[in-house]
């Protein structure tokens, strides 16, 4: 099947962030490189490529950009609030996931990778909603642990 186009239509772009954490238990985010937001801190992600998958574009943004390897958890959750992105209408599929192997390295659109603590992260200035789904991921992520 081959893709659609429908002239002068506007459709949100879909995008995918991860909450990554690490074996003793941060958070790892990147510093932006570029506009919007540039030199805040946000959870590593980017957009889907044509022809690919949510869970295969996570993957491939966060190797991009931190230089790691990440294995998915689970799905935190789907953000689509038309103003969540200066640039325009962006939904993002986001996903909980576990650092498996790599060494730390900013490349692509960050300036810098590192992890903080949950109690750092939400006082940070972070880019987009990351807040808000920092909070869904601590509540998701806290729930799971009292099982």
């Amino acid at each position: 099947m081959g893709s659609v186009h429908i002239k002068n239509s506007k459709y949100p772009l879909l995008t995918v962030d991860a909450v990554i954490t690490t074996a003793a238990g941060k958070i790892i985010f990147i510093r932006r490189k570029n506009p919007p937001y540039q030199g805040s801190w946000a959870l590593p992600g980017g957009f889907v490529e044509y022809g690919e998958t949510v869970e295969e574009a996570v993957l491939r943004e966060v190797k991009e950009e931190t230089g790691i390897l990440i294995e998915i958890q689970d799905l935190l959750g789907v953000y689509s609030d038309p103003g969540r992105d200066p640039r325009g209408h962006m939904i993002t599929v986001c996903f909980l996931a576990l650092k498996k192997e790599g060494k730390l390295k900013a490349d692509t659109d960050a300036a810098e990778v590192s992890s903080f603590t949950f109690n750092e992260a939400l006082r940070m200035d972070l880019a987009f909603d990351h807040h808000e789904i920092l909070k869904d991921a601590l509540k998701s992520l806290d729930i799971k642990q009292k099982r």
